[in-house]
């Protein structure tokens, strides 16, 4: 069977014509992909210092420690920033507790927050040693350490007062007790608090709370049980760095050395601001 060479010749040449119309560019002309702006010295400043820090033994803080020991004779009350190792007191008297046949519960307001509550512990202890009941999941119910929203431990309250049951616990984790000042949500955690019976221990959590005397009061008067407050270091141990990136991939850091608004984000926020009056006013003449 003859071939097409005529065909195959057409597209040869066509290639060839591209080709020589084709011009290779030169290094320097090459625009260089992912090119970032110019790092400025605040930048750099708010930059430094971000990273995985070296490995290092893990030593617990006193706060901790205190928390522990007191939690062997009363009610827990511990407020402390975000980041400065509340949940290792809760872990640590949860392991204590298993160990010795016992149980517990832990609580938290958000679904999100105790599914990853509940992968973090059976990490820790085992997955046949923790289950979790949530409005949409319920696993290993029996297991000695139970994860779950505060509402489904405050309705297995109820449930017992129905039917003369106990609560299966020895001691109850409040997760983010701020909620309990919540308009909506917080007479969940204060129904939890008053039917929580006394023999069952209770360790709060929180980084807000900012009357923490006046809540444990409050909470030994309806309880009848001695609740002590222990306060975590003042400032967080990793502290919080706000930066705006903006589109043409500049990073801004949000505030100045000052600790004042970055006038340049300032300018945008007004810029942004002039140009939807402009387009309001258009609007109202068309």
């Amino acid at each position: 069977m003859p071939r097409h060479r005529g065909r195959r010749s057409d597209t040869s040449n066509k290639r060839s014509k591209d080709n020589r119309n084709f011009k290779v560019p030169r290094p320097q002309e090459v625009e260089p992909q992912g090119r970032q702006p110019p790092r400025t010295r605040e930048v750099r400043t708010l930059l430094e210092g971000i990273g995985t820090p070296p490995p290092a033994p893990f030593k617990p803080d006193p706060f901790q420690l205190e928390a522990l020991t007191a939690l062997e004779f009363e009610d827990v009350l511990v407020t402390a920033p975000t980041g400065s190792g509340k949940t290792w007191i809760a872990r640590e008297e949860i392991r204590r507790l298993i160990e010795t046949g016992k149980r517990a519960w832990y609580t938290t307001p958000l679904k999100a927050l105790t599914n990853s509550k509940y992968q973090e512990f059976s990490t820790e202890f085992g997955a046949e040693q923790v289950g979790i009941l949530t409005g949409d999941r319920k696993e290993n119910s029996d297991a000695p350490i139970i994860v779950g929203t505060t509402e489904i431990f405050r309705n297995q309250l109820f449930d017992s007062l129905r039917g003369g049951a106990e609560v299966n616990a020895d001691l109850v984790v409040l997760d983010e007790a701020h909620y309990l000042a919540d308009p909506d949500r917080g007479h969940v955690w204060e129904e939890a608090i008053i039917l929580t019976p006394p023999r069952i221990r209770l360790l709060l959590l929180s980084a807000t709370i900012g009357n923490a005397h006046e809540f444990a009061a409050w909470l030994e008067e309806v309880r009848g049980v001695r609740c002590g407050v222990i306060t975590g270091p003042p400032r967080r141990p990793v502290p919080l760095r706000s930066a705006v990136l903006l589109p043409d991939k500049r990073l801004l850091p949000l505030l100045n050395e000052a600790g004042k608004l970055n006038p340049e984000i300032a300018q945008l926020i007004e810029r942004s601001k002039e140009d939807r009056e402009g387009r309001g006013h258009s609007r109202r003449r068309i």
